[in-house]
């Protein structure tokens, strides 16, 4: 395409399960209409989308990719998303600044149940959605089958647009139910029209029926018409189903075979006469388009090695120009992508979606604008929480210093992604959706920084406590070592205290025994000692009194007091009985209904508590499992929840309370100290 001024634009996204197609479908769209010459294929690694290597080493969508074509008159931008769960983040932060959303599945009853959290999203954010059935010469089951799978998890009704015409188990064509007229597939050709089949005609009938009974409900012409047994003409049909879809009120239905290019032609029909205009979104979103004031929203981040940080957004109302100042920040330059090919423009209207260069210190899903009364006119998606974690260092301890700028532009590509710096295990732990996720962070971390990571699954923070008290044990410390000396002497009272309460450090001295400018020494020696008690973690809950002690005039200071408490805590906690706590989880976990029987048997594996359960609210068909759960056991969770759940399982957790470990597992951990192998 020649440089020009985007207009007449339309904004799709392409979403979908893992392995149903998707990046499949975006090289046929844009082989179909020109866009490319040559149509790249996943496994030979040569698509427009899927084009960082981290994508390509997978063969698998892991980032937003965008791409232009041009159909019917209309610039369509396309946004790839992936499919994988563990980067549902980046799709939804596509989804809020697209006109309309391409579902892609497979034509499997067995893995429709993927689909369910991306219907609720898009529902949840009212995008109108279309389903592309891709596959179809793989279908096992009728296409009535296949759609009623789809209706169980859909919260809109679906509306067939199409029925397919297949020779066993070859699909050769389609009938578009609007129009009634057949059609046969040709490679690399549109499609033929051809005389409608007569064994078909009374399934397409029965189809077409259940198409035109779904649009009335919305149509109370169209409705009389149907009661009177009058043919409503196409041009009604057309108009209902536009509008209808504009309000997210139906899920149109087509099908095809994107690999070999059947049905493409017709969906990009259907996106042309059907999918809403940019201005019906912008408006939606509480916008003009025809406002001169310039609103965008960042959908996607890319920091890329040669050019830097590029922000793909949305541009919602206004006109963006090369050097505009948006949020106090000058634009480096206006560009539309074609995967990673930059196309340099002048500058990009409402409805656009675009690159802008070199916007420091933006994030993915800010608001942009030159007006400062815009910056919170759009929502963001909520973020993912994360669920699965490494400990990471630096292979060279010398690039230690350069791990946190690193991870900080990391996190500005990938917001699901978390790090922290643990207070107690003094590890840096990164957080994110899954395994795959965080062998993706990392491989960026080793490409794009030049930081290779090693790696080991996190220490749990265990934690120690007392169950028994201490009366009057003595420390004291005296050393002469020419000159003054030091001298401290006290007596400490230990005693375990609720659980939750903490520490607590008190004193009863009378007759100056201790003199008051000591006392502070003693509780930072018995504070220190309790940072690493006789099992090695930190203690709590317990109370430590000072009762009595005596002093030198001239040897005693406050670190010889220091010294003294914790030589009596070393004696007096061994007296104390000593023992493990760990960390317990609150966990809710959400599932379709029809495994909360096996959720609750992983629960009751990895030594948890269901605490009961419960319809998951405004989710049909799914339920929220409460469960406390000892944070030694959640590692794996997330990969055994999503394996028997069909990928769609999730939860979210926050620390509850500490808990004693069982004794024979408390002597593995100890055990494991002991050995010098950590406390995982």
């Amino acid at each position: 395409m020649n440089e020009r001024v985007i207009s007449g634009s339309r904004n799709v996204a392409i979403v979908g399960p893992y392995l149903s197609g998707k990046t499949t479908l975006l090289e046929s769209i844009l082989s179909v209409t020109g866009a490319t010459s040559r149509k790249g294929r996943v496994v030979d690694g040569n698509t427009v989308g899927d084009a960082s290597p981290e994508a390509r080493d997978r063969q698998m969508s892991v980032e937003v990719n965008a791409a232009s074509a041009e159909y019917g008159g209309i610039c369509f931008t396309f946004l790839d998303c992936p499919g994988s769960v563990e980067f549902a983040q980046e799709t939804y932060n596509a989804l809020v600044g697209v006109d309309a959303a391409v579902v892609v599945c497979e034509p499997d009853c067995n893995r429709v149940l993927t689909l369910a959290p991306l219907f609720q999203f898009l529902d949840d954010w009212e995008i109108p959605h279309l389903v592309f059935i891709n596959k179809m010469d793989r279908a096992h089951a009728s296409y009535a089958d296949i759609l009623q799978a789809l209706k169980a998890v859909s919260s809109r009704p679906l509306v067939p647009h199409q029925y397919p015409i297949g020779q066993g188990e070859t699909i050769t064509g389609f009938i578009d139910l609007v129009s009634e007229q057949a059609y046969q597939y040709h490679p690399g050709a549109p499609a033929d029209p051809i005389p409608l089949p007569d064994e078909l005609r009374e399934q397409e009938h029965a189809v077409r029926a259940e198409m035109l009974e779904t649009l009335a409900d919305f149509d109370d012409h169209l409705l009389e018409e149907l009661l009177e047994e009058i043919d409503p003409p196409q041009e009604e049909i057309l108009r209902d189903l536009k509008m209808e879809l504009g309000a997210d009120l139906i899920v149109p239905v087509l099908v095809g075979i994107a690999e070999q290019d059947f049905g493409v032609r017709p969906l990009l029909e259907a996106l042309l006469r059907e999918a809403p205009e940019p201005e019906v979104m912008a408006e939606r979103r509480g916008l003009s388009a025809d406002s001169q004031i310039p609103v965008a929203q960042v959908l996607k981040t890319y920091s890329t090695l040669q050019g830097g940080k590029l922000s793909l957004v949305r541009v919602w109302q206004g006109t963006l120009t090369e050097n505009a100042v948006l949020n106090g920040v000058r634009t480096g330059g206006i560009y539309r992508l074609m995967g990673q090919q930059q196309q340099p423009l002048q500058q990009a209207t409402a409805g656009a979606i675009v690159a802008l260069g070199r916007m420091e210190g933006i994030k993915t899903g800010d608001v942009l604008s030159s007006d400062a009364q815009y910056l919170d006119a759009l929502p963001k998606p909520e973020r993912l929480e994360p669920v699965y974690a490494l400990a990471i260092m630096p292979e060279k301890r010398s690039d230690e210093v350069k791990l946190s700028s690193a991870l900080g532009k990391l996190l500005e590509e990938d917001p699901s992604l978390v790090w922290e710096q643990h207070g107690d295990t003094h590890e840096v732990i990164l957080w994110g959706q899954g395994e795959i996720h965080l062998q993706v962070a990392l491989d960026r971390l080793r490409r794009k920084y030049g930081l290779p990571m090693t790696t080991h699954l996190p220490q749990v923070p265990y934690k120690e406590t007392i169950r028994r008290s201490a009366s009057s044990v003595h420390g004291r410390y005296k050393r002469q070592t020419g000159g003054h000396g030091q001298f401290g002497d006290v007596y400490l009272d230990i005693k375990p205290l609720p659980r939750g309460t903490g520490f607590n450090f008190n004193e009863t001295i009378v007759g100056g025994v201790v003199p008051r400018q000591y006392i502070p020494g003693v509780e930072m020696g018995v504070r220190e000692f309790l940072n690493h008690g006789p099992l090695g973690f930190p203690v709590v809950d317990v109370a430590v009194t000072l009762t009595n002690g005596s002093y030198h005039s001239v040897d005693s200071s406050e670190q010889a007091f220091k010294q003294a408490a914790r030589i009596a805590m070393q004696e007096g906690m061994q007296k104390c009985e000593p023992s493990l706590l760990e960390p317990i989880l609150a966990v809710v976990i959400s599932v379709p209904s029809e495994f909360t029987s096996n959720v609750l048997r992983l629960i009751n594996g990895h030594r948890g508590q269901v605490l009961g359960y419960e319809a998951k609210p405004n989710w049909r068909g799914w339920d929220e499992v409460q469960a406390h759960l000892p944070q030694a056991e959640m590692q794996m969770l997330i990969v055994e929840l999503r394996s028997l759940t069909m990928g769609v399982g999730s939860f979210r957790w926050q620390f509850d309370h500490l808990q004693e470990v069982p004794d024979k597992i408390a002597e593995r951990v100890l055990a494991k100290v002991g050995n010098g192998n950590g406390n995982g």
